[in-house]
């Protein structure tokens, strides 16, 4: 049961918020528990473990619930949430003025990003060629994943690179490109230019809607960091099934991006992504407006 105690407001009793609390812990333990008995056991995952190795989010803070700003939550006790709540005379609340002070100018940037990319039209031109681009022109023993093998040969694979071109315009996609390969894209991303580049029909850029949704934890619920944790999850499927490695026995078979049939399936799945990816993004900059208190200017 709620009840709002104005535009911007709502209350949640202690029945509806536990429950809330509990479904998102045992949505997270679903997630959690494999990976956590991988990493007791010294087993790694290229696909699974991805999203635990590469983001900073850590378990513990992926399972811990939050109900967002411009909630109350009623009979609870601010210590059980962390020291950006507040006791009010209707329950505990998120200080958003505290989290704006400590973080503002992070938040700032991670709304002009989401604003600018939603703003832009999808592109679905480069086929997954990144993950191919870090790879070029090394061995097997120099590839990241080494403890599984390529598709093609070292040959094949920078023939494929050079045949079908690099279009990528995610910086943090860019940086792990090989030395030789980073000519061979069409943009030379930065930092810098990430505002001006990042496009909604990304891969890893619609996979990052996980890293700003925890990044702006805990002025989102955490049911929504949990939305956008599922669908990287999805997504990094896919980038691995494209990839030049051989995953086959992981039960992930290849998507052939050097074909013209596996570049025509990973385009129309990476347009499934974008589609929902783009209410996820519209969430979150609802979220950040809740907070702050309006649009971005």
């Amino acid at each position: 049961m709620t009840a709002s105690t104005d535009a911007r407001t709502v209350v949640l009793d202690a029945t509806t918020w536990q429950a809330r609390r509990a479904a998102h812990e045992r949505r997270a333990d679903a997630w959690l528990a494999p990976h956590l008995r991988r990493r007791r056991d010294g087993v790694r995952h290229p696909v699974e473990d991805f999203l635990f190795t590469y983001y900073s989010h850590r378990p513990a803070q992926l399972r811990r619930w939050h109900p967002g700003a411009g909630v109350v939550l009623a009979d609870a006790d601010p210590e059980e949430f962390g020291r950006d709540y507040l006791a009010t005379s209707a329950g505990v609340t998120l200080d958003t003025e505290a989290v704006r002070a400590r973080r503002g100018d992070s938040i700032d940037w991670i709304r002009t990003l989401l604003r600018r990319t939603a703003g832009r039209p999808a592109q679905f031109g480069c086929f997954g060629m990144h993950e191919w681009a870090m790879v070029y022109r090394q061995t097997q023993q120099e590839v990241r994943h080494n403890a599984w093998p390529l598709r093609l040969s070292p040959e094949q694979t920078a023939q494929t690179v050079e045949r079908n071109g690099v279009r990528c315009s995610h910086f943090d996609a860019y940086r792990f490109f090989t030395a030789p390969a980073r000519p061979l894209n069409l943009l030379q991303p930065t930092r810098e230019s990430q505002h001006d580049l990042e496009q909604p029909g990304c891969l890893h850029g619609n996979m990052d809607l996980y890293k700003w949704s925890y990044k702006l934890s805990p002025l989102v619920p955490s049911e929504l960091v949990a939305d956008a944790f599922a669908l990287a999850r999805e997504i990094r499927t896919l980038d691995m099934r494209a990839s030049p490695y051989d995953l086959a026995d992981l039960g992930y078979p290849p998507v052939a991006v050097e074909t013209p049939a596996g570049r025509a399936e990973y385009a129309a799945a990476q347009r499934g992504f974008a589609e929902q990816a783009a209410p996820l993004r519209d969430r979150l900059l609802a979220s950040i407006e809740r907070a702050l208190g309006g649009p971005d200017t």
